[in-house]
C-alpha cells in the first residue's frame, strides 16, 4: 500500500492498514439506564475476558443539587469497598468568565482509602439542564498480581454554573480482582442517565 501526500499535506488514498499494524476490537456488554436509581451497578460480565473495559456514563443528573457524582469498586466481596490511591486534578470556568482555575483537586484524592472515588471535581446541578458525562477506563480487573489501573476522565455541569472537567488516575490496591463497578451520588438518587460498559479486546 503507498502514501499519497496531497497538496495541502494531507495523506490520500489510505484504505487499509497494513497487514502488520491490528486494531482492537470494543464490544457492548451492558447498558444501565437510571430512573430514580440509588445506584447503577456493574456486577457481571467483569472477569478475565478481557484487559479493558470501559465505562461510559451519558447526560447523569442527580436528583439533588450539588450532590457529588462518585464510583467504588467490589474486590471478591459483596461490599463496594476496595482499597484504592488516587490522584486528581481539574480545570473549571464559570458561566459568567469570573474564574478559572487549572490545578490539582486535592478533596478527589484517595490514600490507600475505601470509599467512594469522586468522579466529578464539583457538585453536580440539578437544574433542567445540567449533568455529567464523561469515560472510566478499567484495566485488567481479574489480575490477582498486580493493582488494577483505572483513569476516570470527566465534563459536569456544577450546581454553581461551571463547566468543571475532572482527571482521575488510580489503581485498586487489592490481590483480589474486581468483580464490580458501583456509580451513585453523595446524596440523593440517579435521576436520570445512561451507562455502558464496554470489553476492549
Amino acid at each position: 500500500m503507498a502514501l499519497k501526500v496531497a497538496n495541502n499535506q494531507s495523506l490520500t488514498a489510505i484504505t487499509a492498514l497494513p497487514s502488520a499494524v491490528t486494531g482492537g476490537a470494543i464490544t457492548l456488554l451492558a447498558t444501565e439506564t437510571a430512573s430514580s436509581s440509588a445506584t447503577i451497578t456493574f456486577d457481571s460480565s467483569i472477569d478475565d475476558t478481557y484487559d479493558e473495559y470501559i465505562f461510559t456514563f451519558i447526560d447523569v443528573h442527580p436528583a439533588t443539587d450539588g450532590a457529588l457524582f462518585q464510583v467504588n469498586f467490589r474486590d471478591g466481596s459483596s461490599a463496594y469497598d476496595a482499597t484504592k490511591t488516587t490522584t486528581s486534578f481539574r480545570t473549571y470556568h464559570d458561566e459568567a468568565d469570573s474564574d478559572t482555575t487549572l490545578g490539582y483537586y486535592a478533596a478527589g484524592d484517595l490514600a490507600q482509602g475505601t470509599g467512594v472515588q469522586r468522579i466529578a471535581g464539583a457538585g453536580i446541578g440539578s437544574d433542567n439542564d445540567q449533568s455529567v458525562s464523561g469515560i472510566l477506563k478499567l484495566f485488567s480487573p481479574s489480575s490477582t498480581t498486580f493493582v488494577k489501573h483505572f483513569t476516570i476522565d470527566s465534563n459536569a455541569a456544577a450546581d454553581s454554573n461551571y463547566s468543571t472537567r475532572t482527571l482521575v488516575g488510580g489503581y485498586c490496591n487489592v490481590t483480589a480482582a474486581i468483580d464490580g463497578v458501583q456509580f451513585s451520588f453523595s446524596s440523593g438518587n440517579i435521576d436520570v442517565g445512561t451507562f455502558k460498559m464496554y470489553g476492549v479486546s
